[in-house]
């Protein structure tokens, strides 16, 4: 796969990068150089690899999951601008 002047454009306009026209051929060929390195990376047979979470071995942490209301609703909502009743007090959006 290979980009042409035009995708560089439209790619830099969507990512509201301003390019000069003279720099457009150059970052052409900076960005199919990317595409031919993720090409090459298809090609390697991962068929029987474990997916991983990290590079070390680890095992994740867990906790039990038990529902709970915190215990301490008044904490939760001190900071909040409107509260009533231990609930959040937000404008109506909806008619």
């Amino acid at each position: 796969m290979s980009v042409d002047i035009a995708t560089v454009r439209r790619v830099a306009h969507l990512a509201r990068i301003a390019v000069e026209e003279a720099e457009l051929a150059k970052l052409q060929g900076e960005l199919n150089s990317i595409l031919g390195f993720v090409e090459q990376l298809n090609e390697v047979d991962v068929t029987d690899v474990e997916p991983m979470t990290s590079v070390t071995p680890m095992t994740m942490k867990m906790r039990q999951d038990v529902v709970s209301d915190g215990g301490y609703p008044e904490k939760i909502v001190a900071n909040a601008p409107m509260a009533e009743d231990h609930f959040f007090v937000v404008p109506k959006v909806v008619e």
